[in-house]
Order: C-alpha cells, then structure tokens, then sequence
C-alpha cells in the first residue's frame, strides 16, 4: 500500500489519531519502511494545519502552574514525575514528525532525519511508560499542559524558529537539566529510571545537534548570521532562557558554539 511506504502519509496516521497505541504503530510503520528503503516522501495536497493535530481525547489539560508536585522522594511523586516526562516524549514524537511533514521546500534528508527523531521519542515514551505502570500509573491519567504544542503551532510557517525554538530551545533546555534529574534518582537508588534518561539524554543531544545542522544550513540559505539569527528568534519567540546551570559539554557536542554559549549564559544571568 502507498500510505504504509509514503512520510506523508504515515505521519498523519499518527498526528491525526486520536488514540496512543495508532500513533505508535504509525511510528513503528514509518520505521519499518524507512529500515527497508522503502520510504518516499509522497504527495498530496499540503499539510494540514498544525493547530488541528489530534491529542488523545482522555488527556486532561491543565495550566503548566495547576499540574501535581513532583517530589521524587515519594511514588506518588515520582510516578507524576513520570507521567510529566512520558507527556513531553509523546508530545516529541508529534513535534518531529510534523517537522518531517509540513517542510517540505526542504531537502528529503530534513524529512528522514526528523522522522528518526520521532522513531527515537517513540522509543523514549514507551520507556517512560513502561515505567510509570511500575508505580500504579499509566499515561493519561494525571493532568498535562499543551506548552510544548503551542510552540509548534506559533512556528508552523517556517522551520527557521521552529528549529531555534525546539531542538534548539526545548531540547536543549533539557540537555542542561537531565543530568541533575539522573543524579537525584540515583541518590534515591533509582537506578531504572535513571537508566532510561541517561539514554534520553544521549539521544537528545543528537537531536539537538541535528536541529543546530539544519538552523545554521538554513541561515546560510538566507543570507543571515546563523548566532545572530538564533538570539533574535529566541528574543522574538519568546524563547525562555531556564534557569539550570548549562551543560557546556552536551551543548557543544550538540552543535553550540563558545559565543552562543557565553551569550546564552548572559542572558540568563540578566533573566528576571
């Protein structure tokens, strides 16, 4: 069939249904056809719009300020600190697949290396889950924010801010935060879960230096300063500068320059 061998095609199977385990074996259905070579891009009218991918309809959305403490000393707060991370993973997985879907001026490489993204947040959320059934819990039963939604949806028009925003935002911010999370859950002998974002975070730096590959491409492509470009975008966007200390050393490996840093380092010094 077309539709099991055509990107397009698959990443609306997954980012217009409504359920969890569709949208996983739409992932898998990419993945197999992308292992076999089987893979193109297909055709079809357009993308549809970003601001009607469909949630799974038992989600519970909330204002980020409303969702439950997460204190992992407890399991109660360890299995919302689970189902905090299963949401950003699943909602990775609709972020990268639409990358891979509505850009499609770019080159076919852009299209299969975010679906090789969405392929390994796939990997990463099903990890989390199986997880968070560990402590009583299973995904959708605690309240989630739409945040990280929101954003693709504000970047749909062009790939520049979504790349500076997200790979290089989200993603990024989670490169300087994952570490202290692995470090507590150890301390907490928790070595499972610290296992699995050991692993997130050895993915994420790939996905990050993949996003800082196609920014400074595209920046090239326009006639604009790829360091320049990125700290308007993120001062435009709204991109919000955390407060964790920076992994120098991840953030390099994933595509950030010394200059980039120290500005980044700035502005978090100057952030209220």
């Amino acid at each position: 069939m077309a539709s099991e061998t055509e990107l397009y095609a698959l990443a609306e199977a997954c980012l217009w249904s409504p359920e969890v385990e569709d949208k996983l074996a739409a992932t898998d259905r990419a993945a197999a056809a992308l292992r076999a070579g089987r893979l193109t891009r297909g055709g079809g009218t357009g993308p549809r719009p970003a601001s009607e991918v469909r949630f799974p309809a038992q989600l519970r959305w909330v204002d980020p300020r409303a969702l439950p403490r997460r204190k992992l000393g407890s399991p109660v707060g360890r299995a919302a600190f689970l189902h905090a991370l299963a949401h950003i993973e699943f909602t990775a997985i609709h972020l990268a697949f639409d990358m891979a879907y509505r850009f499609r001026d770019l080159p076919e490489d852009f299209s299969y290396d975010w679906l090789q993204v969405a392929i390994e947040e796939a990997a990463h959320f099903r990890a989390l889950r199986r997880r968070l059934r560990d402590f009583g819990c299973d995904y959708g039963e605690l309240p989630v924010h739409r945040g990280l939604w929101e954003l693709a949806e504000r970047t749909a028009c062009d790939p520049l801010p979504r790349l500076a925003l997200v790979p290089r935002g989200m993603e990024a911010h989670g490169l300087d935060v994952t570490p202290g999370l692995i470090a507590k859950l150890k301390a907490l002998g928790d070595g499972e879960t610290a296992l699995i974002l050991e692993r997130i975070l050895e993915d994420e730096i790939g996905h990050v230096r993949l996003g800082s590959l196609w920014f400074r491409r595209l920046c090239q492509q326009r006639g604009r300063d790829p360091e320049s470009e990125y700290f308007a975008l993120l001062e435009r966007h709204g991109g919000a500068p955390g407060s964790a200390p920076l992994n120098h050393a991840a953030r390099r490996a994933a595509g950030f320059s010394d200059t980039e840093l120290a500005r980044l380092k700035a502005t978090r010094a100057t952030a209220p």
